[in-house]
């Protein structure tokens, strides 16, 4: 019978080792190994993401994970700190600062990029 009980997301990586050092070290999310050698994002909502190693990786052209925070400028000045690139979006369509934020289009929100080129973002609702 299907049941949503066990249900998770995950998404693709090039390089775990990389993937495990922005997660965990850069961000500061509970990372771990599991038995197939990929990694478990265990996520403060109690949420687990998978994410997997796929030698033909191709980043998504979309937000593959949002980060939902009180403060949106000072989650970028943070994540800058950390040495995370928050100005990865030019086009004016995006209305985009200095500091990579978008604001009064919706929440402001912020994309930034991992080491394998997917998209996340931090956003206040």
């Amino acid at each position: 019978m299907f049941t949503t009980d066990g249900a998770f997301s995950g998404f693709s990586v090039d390089d775990v080792g990389a993937a495990k050092h922005f997660y965990g070290t850069q961000l500061g999310l509970d990372v771990r190994e599991n038995d197939m050698g990929f990694l478990n994002l265990h996520l403060a909502s109690g949420a687990v993401i998978l994410v997997y190693v796929k030698p033909d990786h191709v980043p998504a052209e979309f937000t593959i994970l949002n980060f939902d925070v009180d403060d949106v400028e000072a989650a970028v000045d943070d994540l800058n700190a950390r040495g995370v690139v928050t100005k990865i979006y030019t086009e004016p369509s995006f209305g985009t600062d200095a500091k990579g934020i978008s604001r009064g289009q919706g929440p402001d929100i912020a994309w930034f990029r991992d080491p394998a080129g997917n998209v996340l973002s931090v956003l206040a609702e």
